[in-house]
């Protein structure tokens, strides 16, 4: 399964990292055919996508509102994903979900519905 960690209380312009690691069978030997992301829900709002990788980790994509200012990365010896989330506004204030789904191609996946696993979520707050 997915637990994400490092959610938090923070001030607008801080920065913050979320980490995400996967354990059980389903990962223990191929987390690296798994593309990964990152996806937040804000209260309110629909759940979108932030950021992914393909399963080797050498290709990305991220939301528009984030370019430049998040950096998705994973650690495939460790079984880890993990956001670095710099210059936080107000309005990402949502919880965010690490998804990950069998992808052998090495493709980036950025729909929701095409990912199988998701962790419970991490709250991130960011005050003015």
């Amino acid at each position: 399964h997915l637990v994400e960690s490092g959610g938090g209380l923070v001030q607008a312009g801080d920065s913050l990292r979320l980490s995400c690691a996967a354990s059980g069978s389903t990962f223990s030997m191929y987390f690296g055919s798994y593309a990964v992301a990152w996806f937040r829900h804000a209260p309110g709002m629909e759940r979108v996508s932030v950021a992914g990788l393909n399963g080797s980790g050498f290709s990305a994509f991220y939301a528009d509102s984030v370019k430049g200012r998040f950096t998705i990365s994973r650690d495939n010896a460790m079984n880890m994903v993990y956001l670095q989330k710099n210059s936080l506004k107000t309005e990402e204030t949502a919880v965010y979900y690490c998804a990950a789904s069998w992808n052998t191609d090495q493709t980036i996946i950025t729909e929701s519905g095409k990912y199988t696993y998701w962790g419970q979520g991490t709250r991130v707050t960011v005050s003015s």
